[in-house]
């Protein structure tokens, strides 16, 4: 449905944006669907699929325009990510998630990184159409869950780095990372002050891929968004310069930056994958002839069919929201990002599986391309937070001084 709150500028990104989709990344999808079980990362998305995106502009969203990026109105910055991310994904959300990591580390750096390595990486990003950012949080013994109101030492990461010969030394282990198999410059958080929780004792660096002691250990063969090559890094004795520290025992503080249009950008993504299976199954149920009828024409399809637009529907109105609440510096806006993420999860999962069964025998074969829309839509349910640890957050942001507590013995009531 068209949206007339859009501004000029996002009709006219959107309408670029998907002409890309249609014209290049929906032909590569359904002409090479097996490049996705390519069991070597590198080869799955060819080149020419990223040097696309940067023609139309929206590989290097987020970049400040002294650099040479694409700066948007920062009334609407969040919305716009938003908008654009949708469309990417609904011709591949591998591809969109490969991207906004770009934009979402770009975001950060512009915020927290000193003049002359924004002047450095920034000019990299912007002169290789291949260059991808990462953002390292995750651990094996800590992920989404060290958001909980847990703000202990026991609870901190086991990354550490410790002060070494004018920079900073450190060693351990992160997994699940988006982009982590071939990004060119990581942001890495790191214990820094064992002795405190982790919102007061977790710093963050920049850590170029070429930096020794890093080793990228392994591609993660991932259920969906597999064009997104998710990987697990580990740093033995990594040294870098004192310059190349972000933020100091505050890093998680600041990150929201980062943290809260990922959100909005993880509900857009989900939802441009609802969008493809519904435009794939609205062309289909009103082609195939099923029993002497046209499949819409039996009342049990055409039902399905209302129930997956009325999904989406309701999806797109609360991301809207969620959007424009961060845009606004909203105090409201925490707890809005993680019921847009979670709540987009668990409807464009069920609108992923009517597509499946409305497809019958085709909505399960390889080729057809509807199974692949089914397993990126499950991958959403655990991406950037599990669901029930999203809801968790949202109880958190909405009750602070009870739910909001920590859950340790010092703070039962007595008996």
């Amino acid at each position: 449905m068209p949206d007339p709150h859009l501004t000029e500028e996002q009709r006219l990104m959107r309408s670029s944006c998907r002409a890309f989709v249609d014209d290049v990344v929906l032909p590569f999808i359904r002409r090479e669907w097996q490049r996705e079980w390519d069991l070597r990362p590198e080869a799955r998305l060819p080149a020419a699929i990223l040097e696309g995106a940067e023609r139309v502009g929206i590989r290097t969203l987020g970049v400040p325009e002294q650099y040479g990026g694409v700066e948007l109105d920062p009334a609407a910055e969040v919305a716009t990510f938003a908008l654009i991310a949708e469309e990417i994904a609904r011709g591949d959300s591998g591809l969109a998630d490969k991207l906004v990591q770009n934009w979402k580390v770009a975001v950060l750096l512009r915020n927290v990184a000193p003049a002359h390595l924004q002047k450095q990486w920034f000019g990299r990003l912007m002169e290789d159409p291949q260059f991808l950012l990462a953002h390292c949080l995750t651990e094996p013994r800590g992920a989404s869950d060290r958001w909980l109101p847990y703000n202990v030492p026991e609870a901190a990461m086991h990354t550490r780095a410790v002060r070494r010969n004018g920079g900073w030394l450190i060693n351990g282990r992160k997994q699940f990372i988006s982009n982590g198999f071939d990004a060119g410059l990581y942001v890495v958080y790191a214990n820094t002050d064992p002795s405190v929780g982790m919102l007061q004792g977790t710093s963050s660096f920049l850590v170029p891929r070429d930096t020794p002691g890093l080793t990228v250990a392994r591609c993660n063969e991932t259920l969906g968004c597999r064009f997104m090559n998710n990987g697990e890094l580990v740093f033995e004795d990594l040294w870098v310069p004192d310059d190349h520290l972000l933020v100091e025992n505050d890093a998680l503080g600041r990150a929201g930056i980062y943290f809260r249009p990922g959100k909005i950008i993880q509900a857009a993504k989900n939802l441009g994958v609802g969008m493809r299976a519904f435009e794939m199954t609205a062309d289909y149920v009103q082609s195939y002839v099923q029993g002497g009828q046209i499949l819409i024409k039996h009342q049990a399809v055409a039902l399905r069919l209302a129930d997956m637009a009325t999904r989406l529907e309701a999806v797109r109105a609360l991301l809207g929201r969620a959007a424009r609440a961060v845009d606004d510096k909203d105090p409201d806006a925490d707890a809005l990002c993680n019921m847009a993420k979670v709540y987009a999860s668990e409807e464009i999962f069920k609108v992923a599986q009517h597509a499946l069964e409305l497809h019958g025998g085709n909505g399960v074969m390889l080729d057809f391309g509807v199974e692949k829309l089914f397993r990126d839509a499950t991958i959403f349910l655990h991406m950037d937070a599990t669901v029930d640890i999203s809801k968790l957050k949202i109880v958190k942001a909405l009750f602070p001084h009870t739910a909001g507590r920590y859950a340790g013995p010092e703070s039962r009531a007595p008996s």
